[in-house]
């Protein structure tokens, strides 16, 4: 993911400006709207081969106009997928691993070349503004790029030393699970569908997919376009349908489990995995923090805030939601910060230029009303926004600075997932720190400074799965080659580097003993075996061997 653009200075009467047209209202020549992209041949194509008897819709955030009437599955509909995609899997996961390394090579080059295509659906089904939608247009190409050339070598069979050196010779290899069962959330319905897909397609597997509802427009689209780069179509299964309903059911057929969501949810798909003793992968809530040191770039600190705190609307699993400065800066900082979030243009536009959208829908607007309405009433300051947006559209909330936040606002330890963020100052190092892990969640954390080591230092010490110095969110998540996930209440497992793709796999191990077994042989009795093999043991100690 990358950072969004500063924001120019133009708001209007109530601090926040709007840009854009509706996407549903009459448009003049050349602008695009939902009527427009979402057409019914679109639906048609993109829905081609989805089970269910029953019928389902979702709606775009920008209006809460509905987008497109989709099939709902069924759990019988959900065993069919399971029983197709795993007959599809066993000649799927024979074929090279370059020939599958290569449709994620040809998928990359077709996400780029056709991403306004994707860009207008994210919009419409997400509400967030068009760079926000295209972090997950590069996200994704990123992890088809990676997966395309290093799966060889993540998977190639590895030698370990045997048992007895020159007599056991050992090879690791790596098998497929079968058929993976992914439960994608709403908030960035390109990557972490299809994006989470890649490295469990390459590494052999077929996938049965739950997208969310309100978002399987753009995980579809996603499907589509993998079969054209030559993804079988039957290993790429998808189902829709209410999560209470649907999603027991993937977790009853797979043989392993992907699950991107809220932590009581997380929690149940856990137990669920648990009780079939199938492997599970968990990327859940945060209360991300951010840390502004004294000897901080104050003007980027402040224009890294936003982008850590606002893009997606702060729908995005590592936005920041608490910031740490120390006094010393503490007043120049939160006011620049604070004369960036004013200067924010909400909007609507299928198009470049709005810097925040939409909430996805009436749930999370409650939320974040609800947190900041009690943070207020409890004696909290609103810096900027803190109002609904209703003039712009139906889940518009102004992006949010909060101060004097303090326990026990739910605003404080809750995860808002939303454009709020509440100011704390601290004087220590150490205080800092203590205050940034005081949280049950362990998602992302950032840390500004001037002093790289200083600020590297500082990240070792906090309990998240990852830290950015002097970015947001966007330096860590895109190093695909390293791990990415939660500690504590934030999840389980890894998505990235040999980690997001090791879990999609059966580890074996193949150990050929030659010349000599193990046990007694040429007439020695048990006695003299076991000196024997305790010789050998202090001498493999002494060489160094492990």
């Amino acid at each position: 993911m990358t950072d969004s653009q500063a924001p120019e200075n133009t708001t209007d009467q109530a601090g926040t400006g709007t840009a854009g047209t509706n996407p549903l209202a009459p448009a003049p020549a050349g602008v695009r709207t939902a009527v427009d992209v979402v057409t019914p041949q679109l639906i048609a194509q993109l829905t081609k081969g989805v089970a269910g008897s029953g019928r389902t819709a979702n709606r775009t955030p920008f209006t809460g106009e509905k987008l497109a009437d989709l099939p709902e599955s069924t759990p019988e509909d959900v065993a069919g997928a399971f029983a197709r995609a795993r007959k599809a899997q066993s000649a799927w996961g024979a074929t090279p691993v370059r020939q599958r390394a290569a449709v994620l090579l040809r998928f990359h080059d077709l996400v780029l070349a056709r991403q306004a295509e994707v860009l207008d659906l994210i919009q419409l089904e997400t509400g967030k503004a068009r760079l926000h939608a295209h972090e997950e247009v590069q996200a994704v190409a990123v992890a088809a790029r990676h997966y395309g050339r290093k799966t060889p070598w993540y998977l190639r069979p590895r030698r370990h030393q045997g048992a007895l050196p020159s007599l056991t010779r050992v090879t690791e290899l790596r098998h497929p699970r079968g058929v993976i069962g992914q439960i994608a959330p709403w908030n960035y319905p390109l990557e972490l569908s299809v994006g989470d897909a890649l490295p469990a397609f390459v590494a052999g597997n077929a996938v049965v997919m739950k997208p969310d509802t309100q978002t399987c427009l753009t995980a579809l689209w996603a499907r589509d376009l993998l079969i054209e780069a030559g993804l079988p179509a039957e290993v790429f299964q998808v189902v829709i349908g209410e999560g209470p309903v649907v999603g027991p059911a993937v977790v009853e057929h797979a043989d392993y489990v992907s699950f991107t969501g809220s932590t009581r949810t997380g929690r149940e798909v856990a137990q669920g995995a648990a009780a079939r003793l199938v492997g599970v992968s968990l990327e859940l809530g945060g209360k991300n923090a951010m840390l502004v040191l004294e000897d901080a770039d104050i003007e980027k600190a402040a224009a890294g805030a936003v982008r850590a705190c606002f893009s997606s609307a702060g729908q995005l699993c590592i936005s920041i939601e608490r910031l740490y400065v120390h006094e010393a800066i503490a007043d120049s900082f939160v006011a620049r910060f604070v004369a960036r979030t004013r200067a924010m243009r909400l909007g609507t536009s299928l198009a470049y230029g709005a810097d925040m959208g939409s909430l996805v829908g009436a749930r999370q607007l409650e939320t974040v009303t609800r947190h900041v309405e009690e943070a207020v009433a409890k004696g909290a300051r609103v810096l900027a926004g803190g109002v609904a947006r209703p003039d712009i559209g139906p889940y518009f909330f102004e992006p949010t600075v909060l101060d004097g936040v303090e326990p026990p606002m739910a605003v404080c330890t809750e995860e808002t997932f939303g454009p709020v963020v509440s100011i704390h100052r601290f004087r220590t190092e150490d205080e800092a720190v203590e205050r940034a892990n005081a949280t049950p969640y362990g998602l992302n954390a950032s840390v500004w400074t001037r002093d790289g080591r200083r600020g590297r230092a500082i990240a070792a010490r906090l309990r998240t799965g990852t830290v950015n110095v002097n970015e947001g969110y966007a330096a860590a998540y895109g190093s695909v080659g390293s791990p990415m996930g939660g500690m504590k209440d934030s999840g389980l497992g890894r998505r990235h580097g040999s980690e997001g793709i090791l879990k999609y796999t059966e580890a074996q191990t193949v150990a050929q003993q030659r010349l000599l077994p193990m046990a007694p042989s040429f007439g020695m009795d048990d006695e003299a075996y076991a000196a024997l093999m305790s010789r050998g043991l202090r001498l493999m100690k002494a060489l160094g061997l492990r």
